[in-house]
């Protein structure tokens, strides 16, 4: 008796049927979102401008915005109901529709990208490159949530949250911007994830309609019908594929950074370096991990002992390639001891002589200080900050404090939080007390 209470109890908190729409309501709203034209079609293209926006600023809220406005989601979950029912009507609809959508997006992504100053790739733009099998869990539980939401007599909040969660406007956003740059990479990795998307959310939806049990309109024969179903299920599993992989990869890469970062806490920033750029380049089953670092000065044999400990952190199929940028211990005891064998080889010094001598030598020990590779500063900051076009510095004594001056030009903006890094940054690197740096876009003083 307490079972089958339990039972039923728990059958009714799982029925989908208890507040569903009537059927004919429900595909009434299908057909309705599916349709591009007018409003829907205006819509359509002022997200895809805002979507582009925020990718190219790197503004989250922005894309979120665009994400939430977009009617892109109606034609998707139109062919999944189309397909489910066998409705070959609302199949083809939905279908010319998605495909009018989808040219229409990319043409006013990629317009807005060949117009736009900014083309360097944002994070926002390059997290779009590389799907896995995560965004097909995400793809296919939006669809399974979006369906249920469409069935239900009161939506709720539920469509505008699979719209962010799925991500349909930013996909093909990216892909315009590969379009406009001629990224061939970009373009294929954002297109693929919509994609996934695409057929994920068709997917789930595609369930919820037989789950429901839809009555079939029968517009399809039954074979044709059958044979349209396999076709959707070759491609999802083919989609799913090469997902999985990069989902393998991703996950690899992940535990080897992991590995990495306690690599460099313990083995390079507790030298007293700082390290400037961190690079891991995979090359078939092996990975090249590439760093360039400056700071204190080091030993000749240091990136020797660095492959050495790497080793004991057990990263499989890892080779270092490590960089210096400054002045290495040997180097600088070399140039101290051609000075003193330059000046000591005279036989009779004078007390000019003897004084030049002890100047030279007080500026060897204070050199780590005072002598600044200022060409190399230049170079790291062209890698931390690609936006740099140009920049100029010099470095002088006053009443014992060395004090940084310089001109930065960049030709897009910089923020002001970007500003205040870079000027810490430059005052740790040059080992200066004092920074004036002055910021120019385009020979404007800003």
């Amino acid at each position: 008796m307490n079972t089958n209470f339990f039972i039923a109890r728990i059958t009714r908190q799982f029925n989908l049927r208890a507040d569903m729409e009537s059927e004919e309501l429900i595909l009434t709203s299908v057909r309705k979102d599916a349709d591009f034209q007018g409003a829907n079609l205006w819509v359509l293209i002022l997200a895809i401008v805002i979507a582009s926006v925020g990718l190219n600023v790197n503004s989250g809220a922005v894309i979120i915005g665009a994400m939430l406005i977009s009617p892109l989601m109606g034609p998707i979950i139109a062919i999944g109901v189309g397909v489910s029912i066998q409705d070959f009507k609302l199949l083809k609809l939905a279908a010319r529709n998605l495909g009018f959508a989808l040219l229409a997006s990319l043409a006013a992504s990629t317009l807005y990208f060949l117009l736009t100053p900014l083309d360097q790739p944002q994070t926002e733009i390059i997290n779009r490159t590389t799907p896995t099998i995560f965004d097909v869990f995400i793809a296919l539980s939006g669809g399974l949530a979006g369906m249920i939401a469409v069935s239900r007599k009161t939506r709720g909040n539920v469509l505008p949250g699979v719209a962010i969660a799925t991500a349909l406007m930013p996909p093909l956003c990216t892909a315009g911007f590969g379009l406009a740059t001629w990224n061939l990479e970009y373009f294929f990795g954002a297109f693929y994830l919509f994609f996934i998307n695409c057929v994920f959310i068709f997917l789930g939806t595609f369930i919820v309609v037989k789950f429901l049990h839809f009555k079939e309109e029968q517009t399809l024969d039954k074979f044709l019908g059958l044979r349209i179903q396999r076709i959707i299920t070759a491609i999802a599993i083919f989609t799913i594929l090469p997902s999985g992989f990069l989902a393998y990869r991703l996950v690899q890469r992940s535990l080897i950074d992991r590995k990495i970062n306690t690599f460099l806490s313990s083995e390079v920033s507790s030298k007293g370096l700082v390290v400037i750029e961190k690079k891991l380049e995979a090359k078939g089953n092996k990975f090249i991990l590439k760093i360039t670092a400056t700071g204190k000065q080091v030993p000749d044999n240091f990136q020797l002992e660095l492959k050495e400990k790497l080793l004991s952190y057990k990263i499989t199929n890892l080779s270092l390639e490590f960089n210096y940028l400054g002045m290495k211990s040997g180097e600088l005891e070399s140039l101290k001891k051609s000075l003193r064998e330059e000046f000591q080889g005279k036989r009779h010094l004078g007390n000019s002589e003897s004084k030049q001598i002890a100047v030279l030598e007080a500026e060897l020990a204070g050199r780590k200080k005072l002598d600044i590779p200022l060409v190399a500063v230049r170079s790291e900051l062209k890698i931390l900050y690609p936006k740099i076009q140009k920049s100029i510095f010099s470095l002088v004594e006053d009443e014992g404090k060395l004090i940084l001056i310089g001109n930065i030009w960049y030709g897009s903006g910089i923020l002001p939080n970007e500003k205040t890094t870079l000027i810490k940054w430059l005052q740790v690197r040059t080992n200066a007390d004092v920074t004036k740096i002055s910021f120019d876009m385009h020979g404007f003083a800003n």
